[in-house]
Order: C-alpha cells, then sequence, then structure tokens
C-alpha cells in the first residue's frame, strides 16, 4: 500500500492506525512519513499522521531524532489542540540533551503546564518536558520545582497532579 493523504484522512480507528503504522514500519521511513505528513494543511491528516507514529516503537521514533527542531517548531506554531499534543508526545518520547534547550521551547512549556484551561494532555506533556529540559541547569531545576509547587491541585485534572506529584518526589526520570 502507497501512504497518501487519502489514506491517512480515512484513519478512523486504532485498527486503520495500526495498518498505516505496519507500512511505515515495512518500509522503515518514519522520517519520510513525518515530513510528508507532518505540515499537512489539512488538520485531519496531521492529526492522523501523528496519531499513527504514537504506535511506533522508541527505538522506531528514535528515527525522528533528525528533526527534533521542526517537531517542536510545530508544536509551538500549530493552531490545533490535537496535532499540538501528538506533536509534543513524539517530542516526549525523544531524547533531549542538554544541548537541545530552546528558551522558546522551555517557555511554552511553562505557560502550558501551568495553564488550567489547557487541555490535560498538553499540561502533563509540557510539565515533563520542562523538567527533562530544567534538570540539566540547577537553578532553572529549583525555578522549576518552586513553579511546581506554587500550583493549585484543585485547579488541575488528577493526570496533571499525578505528573506534578511525581517530579516533586523524585519520581519521574
Amino acid at each position: 500500500m502507497e501512504i497518501n493523504e487519502e489514506i491517512i484522512r480515512a484513519v478512523k480507528n486504532e485498527v486503520d492506525a495500526q495498518a498505516v503504522y505496519r507500512e511505515i514500519k515495512r518500509t522503515g521511513d518514519f522520517v519520510g512519513f513525518a515530513c510528508r505528513f507532518m505540515h499537512s494543511e489539512d488538520e485531519r491528516v496531521a492529526r492522523n499522521a501523528f496519531w499513527t507514529l504514537t504506535k511506533a516503537t522508541d527505538k522506531e521514533l528514535s528515527q525522528l531524532q533528525s528533526i527534533l527542531k521542526e517537531l517542536i517548531d510545530l508544536a509551538l506554531t500549530t493552531p490545533s489542540s490535537s496535532v499540538r499534543r501528538l506533536s509534543l508526545n513524539i517530542v516526549e518520547r525523544l531524547e533531549m540533551k542538554e544541548d537541545d534547550l530552546r528558551t522558546d521551547f522551555l517557555d511554552f512549556c511553562l505557560e502550558h503546564m501551568a495553564d488550567a484551561d489547557e487541555l490535560p494532555g498538553i499540561q502533563s506533556i509540557s510539565m515533563k518536558l520542562a523538567y527533562r529540559m530544567c534538570k540539566y541547569y540547577p537553578e532553572l531545576l529549583a525555578e522549576f520545582k518552586a513553579t511546581l509547587e506554587s500550583m493549585e491541585p484543585e485547579f488541575f485534572k488528577p493526570a496533571v497532579n499525578c505528573v506534578r506529584n511525581r517530579i516533586l518526589n523524585g519520581k519521574l526520570k
């Protein structure tokens, strides 16, 4: 099967997503697939492409390391909360080194993790990513943890509070 926008647009359930994932796995071209569909003007295509990529193993997704900057740029700029959440999910599964710290991305993550009006999935992933960026710098980490401590748990969903507590209790890698 040759994957095109029509096939991606038609993904409606787990069975469809798994079928597309198996085809990407067969070709081994995770980077080509991501680059081809992540900037689609059709939000449904971009969303379904990222949803399909979430089926990949961490080893398979590691191929996307070479486009980490582009994935972050997309998360920062997309108007679609679904594409943002799914692209952040992919970024969260990639390796982030000290050299990968981007202040614009850190600011984005700090803002979205503390925004009680943001979707819990985006808040949680933003919190995890902010922690990963801050842990290389003791002064940033201390400030980050102070921010977490000042967040009022009653304003956040259980998933967000769970990530917050895991970070504060040293249980998140």
